[in-house]
């Protein structure tokens, strides 16, 4: 499909001076130019041309506020300062996979002064000596060169940054739910009623209420059993007396 088309088919009725990004990645230009944008696209910020067969960018037209543009695989080689005419704000630039093999090429990106991040990765330039040193020495205003600042830390991932937010505006914390719960917990241990005993001191008092009922039924248990011995005892010694009582009569 062609670059012009696409355009048309993501505006989807829309105004262009609706459109914040856009994306027309492995759509075609017959020439090698830009096609289908116009100054129009007011407020553009995002714009994606990734495998368009860009060979120039003069008909780039003038976007403003355009921050982040991806011109990857493609064959620019050249050209470069028309970026720092029609787009002046851009802070995030990647030119990975073209046909840029000198400093001299990039040489145009000086006057682009919000540039931070820059990506040059498979291109020819980052087989020269101290390519890095170089174009770090060239554009001061860029902290990050394919992905890395001077010090090769990683340049922060705007996505994380994006869900970070996310977390913020609506998510709640993990931890806050451990808290609701305990808190939950709390109430329906409370609804016996102010001074209510603890459920395990109930049961230990339940178990030793039943141990003093055990004790009491076998301390009746032996006086009983102590009172029938005694009972017979006593029946045993009659029968004796009454023994000897017959006894001396017939003497």
């Amino acid at each position: 499909m062609d670059m012009k088309k696409r355009i048309t088919l993501e505006l989807r009725n829309r105004g262009p001076a609706e459109i914040a990004e856009l994306v027309v990645d492995n759509s075609r230009s017959a020439d090698g130019q830009v096609e289908g944008l116009t100054d129009a696209f007011t407020e553009l910020e995002f714009l994606s041309m990734v495998n368009v067969g860009l060979s120039s960018l003069s008909k780039l037209p003038c976007l403003p506020k355009l921050h982040k543009l991806e011109l990857s695989d493609n064959n620019l080689s050249g050209s470069l300062e028309t970026l720092s005419e029609k787009c002046p704000n851009l802070t995030y630039l990647n030119l990975s996979g073209n046909k840029i093999k000198e400093l001299s090429n990039v040489e145009a990106l000086v006057n682009l002064k919000s540039l931070q991040s820059l990506d040059l990765f498979n291109c020819e330039i980052t087989s020269l000596e101290d390519y890095r040193e170089s174009v770090f020495e060239l554009l001061p205003q860029v902290t990050f060169l394919d992905g890395f600042d001077q010090e090769d830390n990683e340049a922060p991932d705007s996505e994380g940054d994006d869900d970070d937010d996310d977390g913020e505006d609506g998510v709640a914390p993990v931890g806050d739910y451990d808290d609701d719960e305990d808190e939950e917990e709390d109430e329906d241990g409370s609804e016996g009623g102010e001074g209510a005993a603890p459920l395990s001191f109930q049961v230990n008092r339940a178990a030793q209420d039943d141990d003093d009922d055990d004790d009491e039924f076998g301390d009746e248990e032996e006086e009983e059993d102590h009172a029938g011995v005694q009972g017979e005892k006593r029946k045993r010694d009659v029968d004796d007396e009454g023994e000897d009582d017959e006894d001396d009569e017939e003497d």
